[in-house]
């Protein structure tokens, strides 16, 4: 008679995130789009450059500023309406890329719990910066280290 020895399952481990600023969003002729630098809070200050379209460029550039527009814009009312309804964006994640495109999730609180909900790291962006204190932009490490697509892991 042997011994069978039940086979171990390898968890992944969770995804790393490193804490990012918004250096800049430029438009660097002859680019087509403005393209928006993250650079780690902390050593060794990595960056993460990313291609956004001239309208959420325009957004993200307001936001970093903390400028407002004359006339609320989409993510501007969309900021009011999730502080009037008491839902506050805890952070924003960048936590893949497929196909050169990369995948963010917002973390909120609202009154019912914590959720995660899907967006464009653009949208992300600016409703981090525009939160009354910005949320924190975090970043899979993987995304700083590879440059292949990154699939998203669960956290």
């Amino acid at each position: 008679m042997t011994d069978v020895q039940p086979e171990e399952t390898v968890q992944p481990l969770p995804p790393q995130f490193r804490v990012m600023d918004v250096e800049d969003v430029i438009l660097d002729l002859p680019a087509q789009y403005p393209a928006v630098t993250l650079v780690e809070s902390e050593p060794p200050m990595r960056s993460l450059v990313f291609p956004v379209g001239l309208t959420e460029g325009t957004a993200l550039a307001l936001a970093l500023r903390r400028m407002e527009s004359p006339r609320p814009m989409t993510h501007e009312l969309f900021m009011q309406v999730l502080q009037r309804v008491h839902v506050d964006v805890i952070a924003v994640r960048l936590i893949g890329r497929e196909n050169g495109n990369y995948l963010a999730e917002l973390d909120i609180m609202a009154p019912g719990g914590r959720e995660r909900v899907a967006c464009r790291p653009s949208d992300g962006l600016v409703l981090a910066l525009r939160t009354p204190v910005p949320a924190p932009i975090l970043v899979d490490e993987r995304l700083l280290e590879q440059s292949e697509d990154v699939v998203p892991q669960e956290s």
